[in-house]
Order: structure tokens, then sequence, then C-alpha cells
């Protein structure tokens, strides 16, 4: 979202109602709709007082001041560390529930498989619950003990703690199933947030940095040998393996890329998520395992690369994720690194060396052999191609073999057949081509926030209800912004049709800086900044409704612009790059001409980048048009680029902004464009949901009919 907090007339279009000056900054109303009032789940509400359209100059400045809505004390932490109210019983409670936190199991939380894109069958266990929980306060001293609901993070009020926490240690022990035995076991975790250090009894096993990739470490030869031999009801035996964690997150002081997370939220930045924020789960696995898949589709077929780990031997390091990429540190007692595409490494660096085994690729009846760690192509008989409007996925075998015949090991996944990339159409201006056919981006900005999980969605049900609500309003396209989710939620858009447009997570910044670039960052956060970047590009590249890469957003932590793309691009050459969205504001460099689309940032908008040179062009956000819902509202002052007062007015606004729209991407061939946004976000007001979602704010048909009418005048 645009984040000057002065007037950048140059740069930003009029509010399209009023001509006046538009400064991009969210505006701080009081216009409330009364929930309760009838028709208001419905998008109806009564009339409030009108509310001025143009906005002063100060308003982003005050709506992103670091400053912390009002919070709840508690006897053991200060106010301002706080991130939930408590209840009678001094248990944290969410400032809003959404329609799925009662249907948290806090002994079984998200017992989905975490990695549907590569299952390996059910011979794996969740170790997602309940974990001992001791946080060092402020003065360094230890609160005492206490019980989390893992992968809440503690600021969350379904983790059972609800407030900040910087440094954090869990707990838990269990069990190993008995028919795992002989076999190898694998610790995964889904994302920590940003340091994490694991011991398994009592030995160190893993060190990782960087709280939006996953890791993985063999912990097999560090399990307890003389666990007592009784064998329990479901054929477990008692939980004598002990795991510790460490975290440590200094949110955005530190020089992690943190996306939207802040220490002190409010307006456009929100609460910080610490430590463990997605699964944790054991995987009982052969010695020698196909480790990842690499897939990369086209219209007819589809090549995969199936990386192999060998039990004998610890995994490699930075070539195994890309182009100049670091991998995590591991260290172990006995234990072998190894794991997810942030590579768990030898501390001696040791290369792997070359596995004698057959790959054999299996789908549609079709099925193909090669070697490991080598790409297998795969023809299809009468390919159907994947898209929004028929997301076909063809399901996949894959199978690791001796090259005597003999089975080592047997994972599955899915693809879709598609391509991305640009065209020039009868004018000869560059557009945006899904499956070589010019396609309009159309989505929402999703920040992937909850008022009860902070980061992580309640139930896989509310993971997906965001991705279905963009379906059910006419988009085609998502933006997820800032954040990297965990990969079911990459599932569900493969799954539902819905064309990703993925950006990096950014680096902290000052957003009430006046406008206009700002110094680099310093070396060390450049460099986590890449290593996260490859470890992101490298977990997601296999995602079939992936399309969009975004390195940089509106400037915040950019540097070397022109450099961080191509080598995105190398990395991925298969999909678009967006080198700075909203290049046109805020804190952005100069443009680099880098990438394949020029993006324009303009509230409310739409915005008219012109094609000058080879890229695209793109309104990477627009709109932010906001209501505040009484009953539905975060703690604080609500805000948005524009307010209106009842959610006639809304909807009316939204049709008024998407027809302009829909003439620009006539007389300019705009390409894509992005509003803002799916959901309110704590104090912002500005989304076509309620933050807790619960309230449909904006007429889906109406919307719905907009949305593809704009598509339509920009799609072949």
């Amino acid at each position: 979202m645009n984040a000057d907090a002065t007037d950048d007339a140059a740069t930003h279009a009029a509010a399209p109602h009023t001509g006046a000056p538009h400064t991009g900054a969210p505006h701080a109303g009081s216009a409330h709709v009364d929930s309760a009032q009838p028709g208001a789940t419905d998008g109806d509400g009564a009339d409030a007082a009108p509310v001025p359209a143009g906005l002063d100059a100060t308003a982003l400045a005050a709506a992103s001041a670091p400053t912390s809505p009002a919070r709840s004390p508690t006897g053991d932490a200060p106010d301002d560390d706080r991130t939930a109210p408590t209840g009678p019983d001094g248990s944290p409670v969410a400032p809003l529930s959404t329609p799925w936190t009662a249907d948290v199991d806090p002994d079984d939380p998200l017992p989905e498989h975490p990695r549907p894109h590569l299952i390996r069958g059910d011979r794996w266990r969740t170790l997602n619950g309940r974990w001992e929980f001791t946080a060092a306060a402020r003065d360094g001293e230890p609160h005492g003990r206490e019980e989390i609901v893992v992968p809440f993070p503690p600021e969350a009020a379904l983790s059972g703690i609800g407030r900040r926490v910087e440094r954090m240690w869990y707990r838990r022990t269990f069990d190993v199933p008995a028919d795992w035995r002989g076999d190898r076991t694998l610790l995964h975790f889904g994302a920590v947030d940003q340091v994490a250090t694991v011991w398994v009894n009592h030995q160190l096993v893993a060190r990782h940095e960087g709280g939006f990739t996953p890791f993985s470490v063999d912990i097999t030869d560090v399990l307890r040998a003389d666990a007592p031999q009784d064998v329990s009801t479901d054929g477990r035996v008692d939980g004598e393996q002990e795991i510790v964690v460490r975290a440590e997150d200094t949110g955005n002081r530190g020089t992690f890329p943190v996306g939207k997370q802040a220490n002190r939220p409010g307006g456009i930045l929100y609460t910080g998520a610490s430590g463990i924020w997605q699964t944790v789960w054991l995987e009982a696995v052969p010695h020698t395992r196909i480790d990842r898949l690499d897939v990369t589709p086209d219209l007819t077929g589809f090549t995969v690369t199936a990386v192999v780990a060998d039990a004998a031997h610890h995994r490699g390091g930075p070539d195994r994720r890309g182009p100049e990429a670091t991998a995590s540190e591991a260290t172990a007692s006995g234990a072998t690194g190894s794991g997810e595409p942030t590579d768990a490494r030898d501390v001696s660096g040791a290369r792997e060396p070359d596995i004698a085994a057959v790959v054999e690729v299996e789908a549609a009846g079709v099925t193909v052999t090669g070697g490991a760690e080598r790409p297998v192509r795969v023809e299809l008989p009468s390919p159907r191609p994947w898209s929004p409007d028929d997301p076909h996925l063809y399901e996949v075998t894959v199978r690791l073999r001796t090259t005597g015949g003999a089975v080592l090991d047997q994972v599955h996944s899915h693809v879709g057949l598609r391509t991305i990339g640009l065209v020039p159409d009868a004018e000869g201006r560059p557009r945006i081509a899904l499956n070589g056919r010019i396609t309009f981006l159309h989505g929402p900005l999703d920040q992937g926030y909850w008022p009860d999980g902070i980061y992580t969605a309640p139930t896989d049900e509310a993971l997906r209800h965001d991705l279905e609500q963009a379906k059910t309003y006419g988009f085609n396209t998502v933006r997820k912004h800032v954040k990297v989710e965990p990969a079911r939620w990459y599932h569900w858009a493969d799954r539902l049709g819905l064309l990703v447009w993925q950006d990096i997570p950014s680096l902290p910044i000052v957003l009430d800086n006046p406008p206009g670039p700002q110094a680099p960052p310093v070396g060390r956060a450049r460099a986590r900044f890449e290593e996260e970047l490859a470890g992101i590009v490298a977990t997601l590249r296999s995602v079939t409704s992936l399309v969009v890469w975004t390195p940089f957003n509106e400037g915040w932590g950019e540097y070397d612009t022109a450099r961080i793309t191509e080598r995105l691009m190398a990395a991925d050459p298969e999909r678009l790059v967006v080198a700075d969205s909203g290049v046109n504001c805020c804190h952005s460099h100069p443009d680099s001409g880098a990438g394949h689309v020029y993006d324009d940032h303009t509230y409310v908008g739409p915005g008219r980048p012109l094609a000058t040179d080879h890229r695209a062009t793109a309104d990477g956000e627009y709109g932010g048009l906001g209501l505040a819902v009484d009953g539905h509202l975060w703690p604080g002052e609500p805000v948005a680029y524009e307010m209106t007062g009842s959610a006639e007015e809304l909807t009316r606004r939204y049709v008024e902004v998407a027809r302009e729209l829909r003439t620009v991407v006539r007389d300019l061939g705009l390409s894509a464009a992005v509003y803002t946004q799916t959901t309110d976000v704590e104090n912002e007001v500005n989304g076509l949901l309620t933050y807790d979602r619960r309230v449909v704010k904006v007429d889906r048909d109406a919307a719905a009919e907009a949305n593809r009418a704009v598509i339509e005048a920009g799609s072949e």
C-alpha cells in the first residue's frame, strides 16, 4: 500500500469523483455502520453522515506512526506488550473472533498434511498442539512456565499467550510410531520467525534463520533407542523423546525481512508474529529419498527434477537453492542435516555425491524414466491446460528406483499445464498472456492476517475461505502482499483457479520519512534478504498458480533493483517479475527498467501507466475504499484511502472505480490491476469483507459483474 506521508500529486491521481489532489494516505474517518442494522451482513446498511473525500497531507503519517492500539493489561506483561485483551480467567481473547475461532482444537490444530505438493503417504504426524512455553521478559528474566498452542504465534489469542515476545523457548515430548523403526525420521518446521535453534533429546540438531522458509532435519540418530517398548492402543510408543526450540525475533528493529509486521503496529503496519507460526511435523522416510520436486509445466506436458537425499551423506548447500543462495546452518550429534528448499547444511560444506538411482514419473497413464537430479520430460496425451476458468490438475506419482528396479521411495504431487509471458497486442503494446492468450490479471491485495491467529489462519477452511471469496467476487488473481503463506494456501490457489502474484517480504522501513529513495539497508540486512529470496523461490518453484514475482514494493528496503531482478529472473525464468511495485511513488528508486511489468500505485485511482518499453503495465495497487462497520472493528482509529458512509455508497463507489478501470484497460492496454483489499486488516477498513470475515461490505453480485467486465475488456 502507498506509504508516503506527504502529498505526491505528480504521481498520484485525484480521487475520481472530486478532482481533488490525492496523497495516497489512508483517511482516518469517523463514519461507522452499525452491523446490527438490517442487511448489514449482505452488503446493505443505513447511511451515516457523509465523510469528506479529500484527504489531508498528514493522514498517512498519523496512521502509520509507531503507536499501538489500546491493550488490556495483565499482571505479568507491560501494557504495550499485550496483543490481545484478557478474559475473566486471565486467558487472552481475540479482539474479534472469526467464524472458525471456536473450531480450533488446541490439542490438534491445523491437522491437515502441511505439504500437499509432496506427499509420501500416511507415515507422518503433526506436532501441533500444546507445548510448554517460556518467554524472556524485557529485563531478560523469564516469565513463569506457560502453555502455548502451536503453530499460533504468541501474539495471537489462539496461542493462549496474547503478547509480543522476542525470545522464547518451546518444549514438548513426542513419540515415534513403532512401525517407523528401520526408516529415517525427519523433523519439519513450516516457518519460525526469525531465528530458530532446535535440540532433540538435548542434542543440538538445527539452527535456521529467516521467518518465511521451511526447514527440516533428520533426527533419527539422536532418538532414544532405550525408550519404553510398551505400545499404546494406537500403535505408538509412549512419548519419551524431547524437543526444545529457542526462537528469537526482534521484529522490525532487526535485519530480517518482516513485510508488514511491526513491533508497534498502527495504520498500514500490523501486529508482528514471532516464533513458530506454521505446522511442526514428523515424517518417516527411506534412507534414500526424494527430497524435493522441481516442476516446470508448459502446454503439452511438464518437466520434473527429483532432488534426492541419502541418509549416509549431508545435503549439499547453495547450488541446491539457486544462484548465490546461502543455506541455513544445521548441526547435529550423529544426525543428518537435510531438508526442504532451505536446506540444512553440513557444517563442513561437503557436497553429496551423485546417487545411482532411476526416477520414474507417472501422470495421466504415461510413465517416463530418467536419472536422479536430472530433468525428466513428460508429454501428456490430449493435454488440458490449467486456467482460472478451468483449474485442471494432473496427479503425478514419482518413484525412485535402484538400477535393479527396486522402489526406494514414492511420492505424490500435482501439476497444471500453463505458460505465462508477454505478447504484443494489435497495437504492438506488451501484454501479459496466460497460455499464449492475452489475459487481464485482476484480483485483490491479500495481506494474510487474522484477528484471532495474527499470521496463522485458524483452520484450513479459513485459509481456503479468502481465496474462495476472491473467486466469488469475479477475480482471477490474488496478490499475496509481502508475506509468504503455508504450502496449503498455494495448494488451494492451484485447485480453485487463482493466479498468484507473490511479493517477497520486505525489509523493515520507516514509513513517515520524506518520500523518495532511502539509504540502502545495512549489509547484514541485504544478505539476509537475498538468502530469504532464494529460499522462497526454491520453495514455491513448483506452484502452478504462481505467475508473478515482486522483489520490492514502493521502495521498502529497496537496493540494487536491477541486479536483484536479474537474479530472480535467472533463478526462475518461467515467471514474470515486477522489479518494484509502485515505482511511481513513495520510497521507490527511479525506474530501473528491469523486469517484465511496469507497476503504478494510485489511490483511489485507477492509475494510468503508459507502456514505453518492453514491459507490460499494471495498476499494482488502487482502490482502498473504506467502510467502518461497528462491532467488527479492531481497537484503534479506522483508516482508509477514501471513507464511505454505508454499504450502498461503498458498492456504488466500487463500481464507479471499476468502470473507470475498464476505460483505462481499453485505452492504454493495461495488463493487470490489484484492488486494495480482500479484508479489513486491523485499523485498515478498506476490505471487501470485515477483518473478522463476518460481514460482506461490498455487494458481491455488483462487484463480480464489474470485475468480470474489466477482465473481459483486457483479455482476448
